[in-house]
């Protein structure tokens, strides 16, 4: 048992490190790829800004040259720049706060963190507030997310760490770039699913059945959502002009312009990879520890526990994605909604029409993915006896003897006689 067990542990761990290796490749390369062509889009800001903690207001001013009210107040303040080559440097800086915009920044007070940038505009190339720092407090937040991984996870939790680590760079790295460039968005996005699912798999669970029965009905649900978002695509005439940005995104490269129905393919299958994913590995991994537990369960068994344990998810991950989609165009929902006083005008804008073919898209990727998974793990767990080493080690030691024929192993009775003197034709009348 022990030598079947070092066998798979190295086995597990070479795959890990090849993933792992194979992964690394896939952005450095894809990057170079991806990023062919790309150049800085025309207006962009190239400016670097400088990350500074505000010691001193010098100055607050909201009047005019002549005297009067302008409406823009003007705060300058000393700042200490925090990182990069001028670090520890002390700079001037103005911030302006237009009253005409309720929502503004709010004044800046000693000891907040700033972003400064240069003007580089102005003959006295000054600096001006751009931001709040506002990322610094996300990136504790990630760190707390990621010692809470450890704590409940342990080595799982390690895991996950990785693939989500692998998953934003393959997504910022490789799959935006490819956007920029111009490429073909329908390749890459497809590409960027299927390297997210391998690799997600293959570090958190290893290459085994699981595994290979999750990565299969995860594969079926995608190619579900994404065919059907071709097929409707043509159905419902999409253009892609979703709102105003559109032409911005349009015209961002300078040599091929963007597809802006192949953007709408890449946001449904992307959105819905991941709640795909998750229901694929939740009924392999119940399937497969049905099968360790109960080794005489037929594929008919597995099929049915799977089509059961699939309708208790099937709700809940149905509205997973249909709140994400509505709570990340809550705002342009509601200005739909304020401006248009026809519900049949509203429910036929495309950019509505748009939120309401992800949803769908997805979560009927979903619901063919919970039947096809089971009908996967039916068959990959049942073509052989599970091996050992599978079993948990805490259950090996109370584990009764396999079983014979199907039946439980009867225990031994109870007598105040021994059984040596047990005779066959003697009557046994119990005690």
């Amino acid at each position: 048992m022990q030598k079947i067990k070092s066998v798979l542990f190295q086995k597990k761990t070479l795959v890990y490190l090849i993933t792992i290796v194979l992964s690394i490749l896939y952005v450095v390369i894809g990057n170079r790829i991806a990023t062919r062509g790309l150049e800085t889009a025309e207006g962009a800001d190239t400016r670097v800004p400088v990350k500074a903690a505000v010691t001193k207001i010098i100055s607050r001013s909201d009047l005019a040259e002549d005297g009067s009210f302008s409406g823009i107040t003007t705060v300058t303040f000393e700042a200490r720049v925090t990182s990069g080559e001028r670090k520890g440097t002390v700079l001037t800086a103005t911030q302006q706060i237009d009253s005409v915009y309720p929502a503004e920044l709010k004044e800046v007070e000693i000891g907040d963190k700033v972003l400064l940038y240069e003007d580089t505009e102005s003959e006295t190339r000054g600096w001006i507030m751009g931001e709040y720092v506002r990322f610094d407090p996300l990136l504790i937040l990630a760190v707390l997310f990621g010692v809470g991984l450890l704590i409940f996870g342990r080595m799982k939790g390690i895991n996950t760490i990785v693939s989500l680590a692998f998953t934003f760079l393959a997504v910022f790295l490789v799959f935006i770039p490819a956007v920029m460039s111009a490429q073909n968005i329908y390749f890459w996005s497809i590409l960027t699913c299927i390297f997210i699912t391998v690799m997600t798999l293959l570090i958190i669970n290893g290459a085994d059945r699981k595994s290979f029965a999750a990565g299969i009905g995860c594969f079926s649900g995608m190619a579900v959502s994404g065919l059907l978002t071709v097929v409707m695509d043509s159905i419902i005439r999409l253009t892609g002009w979703l709102e105003e940005d559109s032409i911005n995104l349009y015209m961002l490269n300078p040599h091929g312009h963007i597809d802006l129905k192949a953007i709408i393919f890449a946001s449904i299958i992307i959105g819905a990879i991941g709640a795909i994913m998750d229901v694929a590995m939740s009924v392999a991994s119940a399937l497969y520890e049905l099968k360790v537990n109960l080794p005489n369960a037929s594929a008919k068994d597995l099929y049915r526990s799977g089509i059961t344990i699939g309708r208790d998810m099937m709700g809940t991950m149905a509205n997973t994605l249909v709140l994400a989609y509505i709570g990340s165009s809550l705002s342009m929902t509601l200005l739909m909604i304020a401006y248009t006083s026809s519900l049949t005008g509203l429910l036929n804008r495309e950019a509505i029409v748009v939120e309401i073919l992800n949803a769908l898209a997805g979560s009927i990727g979903i619901l063919l993915t919970i039947p096809l998974t089971s009908f996967v793990c039916s068959v990959l767990y049942t073509r052989k006896k599970m091996p050992a080493a599978a079993r948990r080690e805490e259950d090996d030691e109370d584990r009764l003897p396999e079983p014979e024929h199907g039946r439980p192993p009867m225990p031994e009775p109870k007598s105040y006689f021994s059984m040596d003197d047990w005779k066959d034709g003697d009557d046994y009348d119990g005690i």
